[in-house]
């Protein structure tokens, strides 16, 4: 086989003709592009933040501010100091309780979704979550003292776990197949936009206004006004037709469905859409001998989940993912920035932080946003998985590698801007691998009717998770001379590596019903699985231009479309 067919037959390749194949009205679709941005929008108030050289920078790095962004450098704020009182201080060790805290109540909020999202549907979950974060906000804003902190900590941090819950959930309810991943993964990147957005405002503030209460609470308020305006466009926005069906509600989710699709009611894709998640709402009932009348739906949802072996297999992947990102260090570097740059020897005053945190704020907006793009649909989950991770376990390598050396010999001024920049290749590296992804599976991988209680059982183990490393990191840090830590986090990417080669499906250009499939096939045979490429009624393409060979094979094919394809 030549070069010309290696890369006919390329995830690449395979990529284009899906978006290719669909019919234009789907993939630029307003309603679908707007909602999908609604619901990403969930992430903005938890975005990942950069530690701050002051104690309590990290300490608002966790309680207040558009969570964990613009918490990152509030602290420095003289109008912030002076009203609560705080000292400064950038050992890790001392801040460590405040920074880990807040996943605790993330944790709860998550747990606690599952009893409204399946009953008040994706829209008013987002808006009842947002007003919970909001609410929060503004105790934060008007609190006398540093007991107000740690209330409005509590009541945000429902709100914050709650939308983790939903966010990429809900977009891939309302995604098609071609771009599905594209799409949730604009979670990620309304992560670290608002990341970036927290630091420049932080700047803008400290630079303009002058020092009072004003500093912070403009901070605090500034989301608020976002997250306010999206509340009111949810209203002309598109529920999930996916929710609409599991509730019985067929019309409007028909009517949905259309909206999103831009196609009118008779195209077989609609039709067949429509016809896919039915048949597979049916066999998700039939697999389990579950009765729909148990005394709680929790009760039957948990025998569902772990009775059957197929979502058994997803209850470990989506968890073991959502763990990967803990222990390889991406997070830890991100929670411990400013004290990791104390490690390799690059600290400096308050600005040159200030400014390297809104550098790392916006490289990984960017990252994250080139993933969307080139990566999780184009090169596939699996592949993405890969590249990320060996780009993630060299740069932890390297880091190691060079605070061993500086600790014994000393380094040049090349190896410590080598250094640096290996800290910006690790957080690229981390963006299109074990940032996105975990999200992106742990709004896909599950059936319909328990997307809603998988989603909040392993958002709260990923914010439980989250906690325990983020509290446990300045120990490792200390107990390992630094250096060890590194490369503790270089040997989990390679455990990584080798779980996403044995375990991890490639269910890129797949529907969410068709993955369905795949789980309930054997792992041996799942993980080498290539890309779909050809689902031609579900992927858009007009049935009368479809061979009736293809349409035979077509794992999306029914009776209803081969009767079409003969007329």
């Amino acid at each position: 086989m030549g070069f010309k067919g290696i890369l006919g037959r390329s995830t690449l390749a395979n990529y284009a003709r899906r978006i290719k194949s669909a019919p234009r009205e789907v993939i630029i679709s307003p309603s679908l592009i707007i909602s999908s941005m609604m619901y990403a929008s969930s992430a903005i108030p938890l975005s990942k933040s950069t530690s701050n050289p002051t104690a309590y920078s990290s300490v608002i790095d966790d309680l207040l501010a558009w969570d964990q962004g613009s918490a990152s450098t509030v602290a420095s704020l003289p109008g912030f100091q002076q009203h609560f009182g705080i000292s400064s201080g950038s050992n890790a060790e001392a801040i460590r309780n405040i920074v880990s805290l807040v996943y605790v109540g993330d944790a709860a909020g998550a747990a606690l979704s599952f009893f409204f999202n399946d009953r008040i549907g994706r829209l008013w979950s987002f808006r009842l979550y947002t007003a919970v974060w909001i609410i929060g906000q503004l105790i934060a804003i008007f609190s006398p003292g540093t007991a107000g902190l740690y209330a409005a900590r509590i009541v945000s941090g429902l709100g914050i776990g709650a939308l983790s819950v939903t966010g990429s959930m809900s977009v891939v309810e309302i995604a098609p197949a071609e771009i599905r991943g594209l799409l949730t993964s604009w979670y990620s990147v309304s992560m670290a936009l608002a990341l970036m957005a927290a630091n420049l405002c932080v700047y803008g503030v400290q630079l303009h206004i002058a020092t009072s209460r004003l500093q912070f609470q403009v901070v605090y308020f500034a989301p608020c006004v976002f997250m306010s305006l999206w509340i009111v466009a949810s209203f002309f926005l598109c529920e999930s037709p996916r929710w609409l069906l599991l509730s019985d509600k067929h019309d409007e989710a028909l009517e949905t469905l259309l909206r999103l699709r831009c196609l009118p009611a008779h195209h077989p894709r609609v039709q067949q859409e429509v016809q896919s998640i039915k048949e597979s709402l049916r066999s998700e009932a039939q697999s389990c001998d579950i009765n729909d009348h148990s005394p709680s739906k929790i009760v039957s949802n948990a025998k569902e989940m772990f009775l059957v072996p197929s979502n058994l297999r997803r209850v470990q992947q989506v968890l073991i993912l959502y763990m990967f990102p803990q222990v390889s260090g991406g997070n830890s570097m991100t929670n411990y920035f400013v004290p990791v740059l104390e490690i390799i020897g690059l600290a400096g005053d308050s600005t040159r932080h200030l400014f390297l945190s809104g550098m790392y704020a916006m490289s990984k907006f960017f990252f994250c946003l080139i993933a969307s793009f080139f990566f999780i649909d184009a090169l596939g989950r699996r592949n993405s998985l890969f590249t990320g991770i060996i780009i993630q376990m060299i740069s932890d390598i390297y880091l190691g590698a060079y605070i061993k050396v500086q600790q014994d010999d000393g380094t040049s001024r090349a190896a410590s801007k080598a250094a640096l920049a290996a800290i910006f290749v690790h957080a690229f590296g981390f963006s299109i691998g074990l940032l996105t992804l975990p999200y992106v599976f742990g709004g896909e991988l599950w059936p319909n009717r328990i997307r809603s209680f998988g989603s909040a059982m392993s958002q709260t183990f990923h914010w439980l998770f989250h906690y325990a490393m983020t509290f446990g990191t300045p120990s490792l840090l200390a107990e390992t001379d630094n250096w060890g830590a590194f490369i503790f986090f270089a040997a989990w990417c390679f455990i990584a590596l080798l779980y996403v080669y044995l375990l991890v499906p490639e269910v890129s250009g797949y529907t969410v019903e068709e993955i369905d499939r795949i789980f309930n096939m054997p792992w041996r045979v799942t993980n080498r699985r290539k890309p779909q490429d050809s689902s031609p009624v579900l992927e858009g393409q007009d049935v009368d231009r479809v061979p009736s060979h293809i349409v035979e094979t077509s794992i999306s094919a029914t009776k209803q479309t081969k009767e079409l394809q003969i007329k």
